[in-house]
């Protein structure tokens, strides 16, 4: 493609009425509900402020610990940082088209010119030696806004990768909460297993002292054994889930797997959050959630792109300069007659391009389309998540409680059923069966109570908070 010349009164009035050309980018407006459809679940308050460093709220050192640890040592979160600094250093590279362009050149070089082509004074030396020293310059003016938009485009991707890092360490300590929940919920399993253990081995020595006493028979020494094997299978299973969390947390908080065995092994309580959760409005949602914002940083981006592409229709102006010294002789490079310069404006015009530049216009609006799709998607996941955290915690604490009253209850029925046996009133299969209900309603109870936090954690999660925390500049 040829350049074409311009004079420099006609640059001069493009820079005085430029434009940018592509659509200018707006937030779009969703519609959200006023208030939260399931807000009325046990233990939400409608509206408030929703907290920001929600872990403290189950007051928790270990926890608070694990927190600290992760946001510091979190592999996910070194790459989602890194890939912060990448998309500013591409932006630091797109807005350096801003400002001129020059570059230094030097060419020491021994030539043989033709004696056939251009006629030479006499005693010229067809064969010489050749010196260069020069600058070159150049400048886009930046008449259509192609590298407005570009920057503008560069700008949003940015804010994207550092929503998308805030992200990702939002589900990091969501991810520490539940694991940690899920190691204590393991141990009070184990906890209650074993207890049951203990009385039914007692079980499992009345009835064989009762049986070698004739007063009851052998099958009653073999069921007892049985419940009793059947509660000790369990406790693999709960250690096994017990360090498969704990190894899960190691790798979050960026150690070895079993860096953690014997710190989190000792039993400790389920943490429980506060009396009440504020979880704000719905129109908070949309500024809040990381993962919104960065879809609509997103759409941003694509918005400009459409710019940028649609200004390859126009011409691109350029102001271009060249200034230097040259010689064929060493002691004459630097004299005033060795000096040469040039500068002038200059356009370039894509006149034909086989349909490529509209094409790609076509290629930056879908891409802009699909682009609102995923910010009205991601809006729509974020007012699911939410929905469905309020009532999974409203209900389950509901079941909590339930379930509280079922093992009283069972308490009171293995007493009562162990006492009527002893004195003869009834058959063993009644105390086999209160223990073995027992059992498993402390265990349900025990499933609850982690469920309740794990769910108030979702909530938390669903609510976009904790990345504000993040340290200034990280």
């Amino acid at each position: 493609m040829t350049p074409l010349r311009a004079p420099l009164p006609f640059i001069v009035t493009a820079l005085l009425v430029g434009c940018t050309v592509g659509p200018n980018y707006r937030r779009p407006e969703f519609p959200v509900p006023a208030t939260w459809r399931q807000g009325d679940q046990p233990g939400v308050s409608v509206g408030g402020t929703p907290v920001t460093a929600w872990w403290e709220t189950f007051q928790d050192p270990v926890l608070d610990r694990l927190v600290e640890q992760t946001v510091a040592a979190n592999l996910d979160l070194k790459v989602a940082t890194a890939r912060v600094r990448e998309a500013r250093a591409l932006r630091g590279i797109t807005a350096a088209d801003r400002l001129p362009t020059v570059e230094a050149s030097g060419t020491v070089a021994r030539l043989r010119d033709s004696e056939h082509v251009l006629p030479r004074p006499p005693g010229f030396e067809f064969e010489h030696d050749f010196f260069l020293v020069g600058l070159d310059a150049s400048w886009e003016l930046d008449f259509w806004g192609r590298v407005r938009r570009s920057v503008e485009a560069a700008d949003a991707t940015v804010e994207a990768a550092e929503d998308a890092r805030r992200d990702v360490l939002v589900i990091l300590l969501a991810e520490v909460a539940r694991n940690l929940t899920e190691v204590r919920g393991a141990e009070q399993r184990l906890a209650i297993a074993r207890q049951n253990i203990q009385t039914q081995q007692e079980s499992v020595e009345l009835t064989r002292v009762r049986f070698e006493a004739g007063l009851s028979a052998e099958v009653d020494v073999a069921q007892a054994r049985t419940l009793l094997a059947m509660t000790e299978a369990q406790v693999p299973i709960f250690e096994a889930a017990r360090d498969a969390a704990i190894h899960r947390l190691g790798v979050l908080v960026g150690k070895a797997p079993g860096a953690l065995v014997d710190e989190l092994r000792e039993p400790e309580r389920i943490p429980t959050g506060p009396p009440k959760v504020p979880a704000g409005l719905p129109s908070e949602l949309l500024r809040r959630r990381a993962d919104v914002r960065r879809a609509e940083r997103e759409l941003a981006a694509a918005t400009a792109e459409i710019g940028v592409a649609t200004a390859e229709l126009f011409p691109r102006f350029m102001l271009t300069g060249t200034l230097g010294v040259a010689a064929t002789d060493a002691a004459d490079v630097f004299t005033a007659a060795s000096r040469f310069w040039s500068i002038g404006p200059q356009v370039v015009w894509p006149v034909f391009a086989g349909g490529r530049i509209r094409a790609n216009i076509r290629l930056q609006e879908a891409r802009q389309e699909a682009a609102l799709a995923r910010y009205e998607q991601a809006v729509l996941g974020a007012l699911e998540d939410t929905e469905t955290a309020l009532v999974r915690y409203g209900q389950e604490q509901a079941r909590r409680e339930a379930l509280a009253r079922a093992v009283d209850a069972s308490q009171l029925a293995v007493r009562l059923s162990q006492e009527l046996y002893t004195r003869g009133l009834q058959d063993f299969l009644n105390v086999l069966d209160s223990q073995r209900a027992l059992f498993a309603t402390e265990d349900q109870l025990v499933q609850s109570e982690q469920a309740v936090a794990a769910n108030l954690i979702a909530l938390y999660k669903a609510l976009g908070g904790g990345w504000e925390l993040m340290p200034e500049g990280y």
